[in-house]
Order: structure tokens, then C-alpha cells, then sequence
């Protein structure tokens, strides 16, 4: 039986995120940057998968004791009570319903312990994978925005979800929170 847990980044955690970018060369989209050696990615978790309620708040996926990827929320906006949520996964964790297992807990969590009303994500149009985590963890289609992101030279059409707290809640089993 596998142990699943949310959970807020710690320096420990260097070695997997070192690692899980390594092997899976795909994120470097998502980090915007390389993650050659330990010490940098210490100084990604310390500069980029911070945890405070009022600016941004990263929780890593754990998979039997293993960081094996992030789900998040920025830009918290206290006056309209909305957040951006966002996550990842290192490619061999992909494919077992952890991403959105982790989307459900985290927008739970968001809603019931900061009282966010609505929670929004994007995901690249060529992404069907994304596009089924934020269906399968509640947050429902609102439309597409043209060329919203670019990567390298290419522009990306991105498609925005939503999920409100007056939204059905999605049958999918909550990981634990645990917050330090």
C-alpha cells in the first residue's frame, strides 16, 4: 500500500526535486530554469515553493516518503477571495490519479482553512493530461484565452478552469494535509 501526503517543501527535499527534474525533462517549462545539482534546488525551494497564506502556498507530493511533485496556490487575492492553482509531476509518478487526487485536497483545503471562494487554472490546449487532472479534481471549463503563453519562440493557446465553493465537490479521495 502506497503512503500519499500533502505537505509544505522542505530544504531536505533537495535531492528528490533534484532528481525527479532530472529524470524528467519536461519541467524545466515548469521551473523555468535548471535544477543541475542539490544546492539549486535547495534555492528553488527556499526562493519558489514557498508556503505562506497571504503570497503563495506550495505543498509537495508525497509519495512513500518521496517528493515526487507540487501542487500550489499564488496569487491569493484576499479582496475577491480567489487564488491560481498549479501543479506538477515527475514523469513516473504520472498516470496514477496523484496530481489529481492532490488538486481536489488542495482546493478543499484553500477553500475550508483560507476561505477562498474561487479557485482558477490554466493549462496548455496540447495538454490533455492537465486538462483531465482540473476536470477530475471539480473545476469546470470556463473558456479558451489565445496565445496566452509562450515557450521559447511558441505561443500556447491556454484553456481556464474554475472551481467555486458553491461547486459540486468531485468524487476523489482527499490525501492528507499535514502542515508541518
Amino acid at each position: 500500500m502506497s503512503s500519499l501526503l500533502l505537505r509544505p517543501w522542505h530544504p531536505g527535499d533537495a535531492a528528490d526535486l533534484c532528481l525527479l527534474y532530472q529524470s524528467s525533462p519536461d519541467l524545466g517549462t515548469q521551473f523555468n530554469q535548471a535544477l543541475p545539482d542539490q544546492n539549486s534546488a535547495e534555492r528553488f525551494i527556499q526562493t519558489s515553493l514557498t508556503f505562506d497564506p497571504d503570497v503563495a502556498c506550495n505543498f509537495a507530493i508525497e509519495l512513500n516518503g518521496m517528493a515526487v511533485g507540487n501542487v500550489g496556490i499564488s496569487n491569493i487575492n484576499r479582496r475577491h477571495l480567489s487564488a491560481w492553482v498549479y501543479y506538477w509531476l515527475s514523469s513516473d509518478a504520472r498516470g496514477q490519479g496523484l496530481a489529481t487526487r492532490a488538486a481536489a485536497t488542495l482546493s478543499s483545503w484553500a477553500m475550508e482553512d483560507l476561505g477562498i471562494f474561487r479557485l482558477e487554472l490554466g493549462h496548455r490546449i496540447n495538454n490533455p493530461a492537465s486538462c483531465k487532472v482540473a476536470l477530475g479534481s471539480g473545476f469546470l471549463a470556463e473558456g479558451v484565452e489565445r496565445s496566452k503563453l509562450q515557450y521559447g519562440d511558441e505561443r500556447f493557446d491556454v484553456e481556464t478552469h474554475a472551481r467555486l465553493r458553491t461547486d459540486p465537490t468531485p468524487a476523489v479521495e482527499l490525501l492528507p494535509v499535514q502542515l508541518y
